[in-house]
């Protein structure tokens, strides 16, 4: 059954349901004049009463085109494309429009006003949202976070009061930190975070633990107040293990989770010997 929502303010007002286990998609249903976007390539189906149009930027409506063209320089920052799907009911009555997760994992529906108006997540994490959500950028303040935290100096920052669908590899576990309360965990296992929790990343311990644990050189630390976000199956953890897998080992090695490639991987846990 549909779950309602209800926005108050500048994001449009959206059904959804949540189809399947290890292999999720998002269904929403529109009213007359509704919109959702997405990131480009997402979409697994539609009704013929909705359109869809391509965006400059993150498709919300009205804005100059310096603001769009910031808007789009900003997503091309996090890896993504410099167009957004809106996906618009033009017909009468309700209209579906589905969505679907690119590898195994969990989408999680997130309420952005229960969430204080912002979420910082993964550089990939974003799937689908109510028009009016913004996709930003959050760049990481330390430098040892940022070339060891798993993601690099740059993460996802959605911004607004209404649904956003975002992705997760694996299994989705949610943390509620006190202020001050530490929680250390593998560098590519944060999904998202609270803008109140702080990140950083510390050494896994002596010189005996870093070589031979399998667990990297670093751990990432979250520090409350604020909520977490943890991934089971981190995309970087699942892709190395399928290329190693490989006859011959063969692939692309394409560094992603690290600013340093291969190096930072090893460095932070993805690589083991």
């Amino acid at each position: 059954m549909a779950k309602e929502v209800r926005d108050m303010e500048r994001d449009d007002e959206i059904d959804y349901r949540i189809v399947g286990t290890d292999m999720q998609f998002v269904e929403i249903e529109l009213d007359p004049g509704e919109s959702a976007i997405s990131e480009a390539g997402a979409l697994m189906y539609k009704d013929a009463a909705v359109r869809m149009d391509t965006a400059f930027g993150d498709g919300r409506p009205g804005g100059s085109f310096v603001d769009k063209l910031f808007s789009a320089g900003k997503r091309v920052i996090t890896g993504e494309s410099l167009f957004t799907t809106v996906f618009t009911h033009t017909g009468q009555g309700k209209a579906r429009v589905a969505f679907a997760a690119p590898y195994p994992g969990t989408v999680l529906p997130m309420k952005l006003s229960d969430h204080g108006g912002r979420l910082i997540c993964q550089k990939d994490a974003f799937l689908a949202g109510a028009r009016g959500v913004q996709v930003g950028i959050h760049f990481q303040r330390k430098i040892l976070t940022g070339l060891f935290g798993g993601e690099g100096f740059i993460m996802q920052k959605l911004e607004g009061d209404g649904w956003v669908f975002v992705h997760a590899g694996g299994t989705v576990v949610e943390y509620d930190l006190a202020p001050g309360e530490r929680l250390d965990v593998d560098t590519g296992c944060v999904m998202a975070f609270h803008h109140g929790v702080d990140m950083d990343v510390r050494p896994v311990g002596g010189i005996r633990s870093m070589m031979f644990g399998g667990e990297g050189v670093f751990l990432a630390t979250l520090t409350g107040p604020g909520k977490v976000w943890l991934q089971s199956l981190p995309f970087s953890r699942m892709a190395g293990r399928m290329l190693a897998a490989a006859p011959g080992g063969g692939g692309q090695d394409r560094g992603e989770g690290s600013v340093l490639g291969g190096l930072g991987r090893f460095l932070d846990g993805d690589n083991r010997f």
